[in-house]
């Protein structure tokens, strides 16, 4: 598990229970190549092997036509959604193919087929990782590593709600619910669910 800030770690800790011995947390820069290969590097090195690799780092920035959207806001969105993907699947594609088998799951966005107005930069940035996780999948076709991509939209977060206070939130899904889905992508129960884009945002 990779954390940017110290309090992101404290907080993982805190809420899930995990023996010591089967948790590795580093602070690692998803943007940063070598840091995330150094990273898989320790979890091989520790564990004996890598299994899964989830690419949940993602941020939004919305309220900005495309002629409104400076370079500094697109090249955030680019890193922040797709190069992370990138380089998190690169890095551990090596290592999932060591294993005797793998997964890679990365988080898309519902905003890649609606393209809302008003965040351009964001709905191309997970429209990439559509496509890369649809050509990871291509590529590993004749191994047993497979690649899928979740499809969320509006999440019912604390932090969602008081940005979106009279919003109806009751039909968005959970943080839990989504990690449901996830939770099978990785297993050894999903090895014929390769290359699809799956919604997970319920009926919001």
């Amino acid at each position: 598990m990779t954390y940017l800030i110290p309090d992101e770690a404290e907080r993982f800790e805190s809420v899930v229970n995990i023996d010591e011995d089967r948790l590795l947390l580093s602070r690692v820069d998803a943007g940063d190549s070598e840091g995330v290969k150094s990273f898989f590097q320790k979890v091989v090195d520790q564990f004996g092997h890598m299994n899964a690799m989830c690419s949940l780092v993602g941020g939004w920035a919305g309220g900005r036509d495309i002629v409104e959207t400076d370079d500094v806001r697109l090249d955030r969105m680019l890193d922040l959604n797709l190069r992370s993907a990138f380089i998190a699947t690169r890095a551990a594609i090596p290592h999932l193919q060591a294993a005797e088998w793998g997964r890679i799951v990365l988080v898309g966005s519902r905003a890649a087929a609606d393209t809302p107005s008003g965040q351009a930069a964001f709905n191309i940035a997970k429209a990439g990782v559509v496509a890369l996780g649809a050509s990871a999948a291509q590529e590993l076709g004749d191994t047993a590593v497979t690649a899928n991509v979740v499809m969320p939209s509006v999440i019912d977060t604390p932090a969602t709600r008081a940005t979106l206070p009279y919003s109806d939130y009751v039909t968005w899904p959970t943080p839990d619910q989504i990690a449901a889905v996830i939770q099978f992508l990785i297993s050894p129960d999903s090895a014929v669910v390769s290359g699809a884009t799956i919604p997970v945002y319920g009926n919001s």
